[in-house]
């Protein structure tokens, strides 16, 4: 049998582990009974395993000895009031898996239970490592996500390379994606404050209306993009937040603003952080004043070329090649960027578009086709089998 066979035969078993994780999802850093139902299947499948990697995050091992593959899943929720009438419904009031994470933990908790029967049969020479991550939506009070705790803390330090995968909702239920390369965006955000002087909103003239003032940079800001950056090179800004007044008649002190940064090149990065000051320093030309800060956030995602070249034929001999096709250049971000950083690896996406509505990510009505679960834990059984027996 082949492992995807293999998998298909685990589908029940795996679509009631992705069922309860989704009905008790937890936000980064508590994922505490998420851990605890990872380490009950790898006890029950007798693998050894720490737990409290990156705070609450769990890392198992089957083998032993060269080479050394990774396989890593992110297991934390967002905040998020889940809008969906099913039996697996979030029971965790404005927790929700809005990004697929219990999809991820499941499928590689089936790679666990395919590749632990290989090398107690002996089939398998080697080692391979099972990274349940927390935290990938967001970080502590270090500022630190849980893929960069996981490296800090050396959960990559003896392996050759890593893969890890995400569903996608919007993509064909099925289609494997990938790249060589840049795949995923750097993320930056920003909090800025306008400010300008308050008063009778009748009497503009005596006071220096701050909505107007960020008016300018919100136009400036945007004008930075279009015209000051190389139009060949990819970056964008999004102002996401705009908060200011209490009353229809009267003009506010101040505007609080906030929005996210996406780069590729670091040169793009920091060209569009100083722009991003430019843009609020007109307030200064007006009387008024700013405060902007911004925080750097995940490197971008580069798959290693040879190691996504490793993935799309894996991919094409375990599913087929019409099932696999070259990725777009994507503007979203993820902290497995700090694993690829530290060893040569590659991200793929694995399509899960469930029916025919509109199911986003980070949406309330986010949900997958769970027939993808057994594809999904077939792939990553099958790339670390290839990877120790290449």
């Amino acid at each position: 049998m082949s492992y995807l066979d293999r998998a298909n035969a685990l589908k029940e078993k795996l679509i009631a582990i992705r069922r309860d994780l989704h009905a008790h999802p937890e936000l980064a850093f508590q994922e505490v009974r998420t851990a605890q139902r990872v380490a009950q299947t790898l006890d029950e499948l007798q693998i050894e395993y720490s737990t409290g990697v990156a705070k609450t995050g769990i890392v198992a091992i089957i083998g032993e000895g060269t080479p050394r593959f990774a396989l890593r899943a992110d297991m934390d929720a967002l905040p998020i009031l889940e809008a969906n009438d099913v039996p697996y419904q979030s029971q965790n009031a404005g927790v929700m898996h809005a990004c697929g994470h219990d999809a991820h933990t499941t499928c590689l908790l089936g790679a666990a239970m395919i590749l632990s029967e290989e090398f107690k049969k002996g089939n398998l020479k080697g080692s391979v490592k099972l990274i349940f991550q927390p935290a990938e939506e967001n970080w502590d009070a270090e500022l630190k996500s849980g893929g960069r705790r996981m490296v800090e803390e050396g959960a990559l330090n003896d392996v050759d390379a890593v893969v890890g995968l995400h569903v996608i909702s919007t993509l064909p239920s099925g289609e494997v994606h990938t790249r060589a390369g840049a795949f995923m965006a750097a993320v930056d955000s920003f909090e800025g404050d306008v400010i300008g002087r308050g008063g009778h909103g009748a009497y503009p003239h005596e006071a220096l209306d701050p909505i107007w003032l960020a008016a300018q940079v919100v136009n400036a800001i945007h004008g930075t993009i279009s015209r000051l950056k190389h139009p060949a090179k990819l970056g964008l800004i999004s102002v996401t937040t705009i908060h200011a007044g209490t009353a229809t008649n009267v003009i506010p002190d101040s505007v609080r603003m906030s929005g996210t940064i996406r780069s590729f090149e670091e040169d793009v990065r920091a060209q569009m952080h100083a722009d991003l000051e430019k843009a609020f320093a007109l307030t200064r030309a007006f009387g008024g004043d700013y405060k902007l800060t911004i925080q750097r956030g995940y490197p971008p995602t580069v798959n290693d070329a040879r190691m996504a070249d490793f993935v799309k034929g894996m991919a094409r001999d375990l599913i087929g090649a019409n099932w696999v096709k070259d990725a777009e250049i994507e503007m979203g971000a993820e902290d497995f960027s700090y694993m690829t950083l530290a060893k040569p690896g590659a991200f793929f996406y694995l399509g899960a578009k469930k029916d025919g509505v509109h199911r986003p990510h980070h949406n309330a009505v986010f949900d997958i086709d769970e027939n993808v679960l057994p594809t999904g834990a077939a792939l990553l059984a099958e790339a670390a089998r290839k990877f120790l027996t290449r």
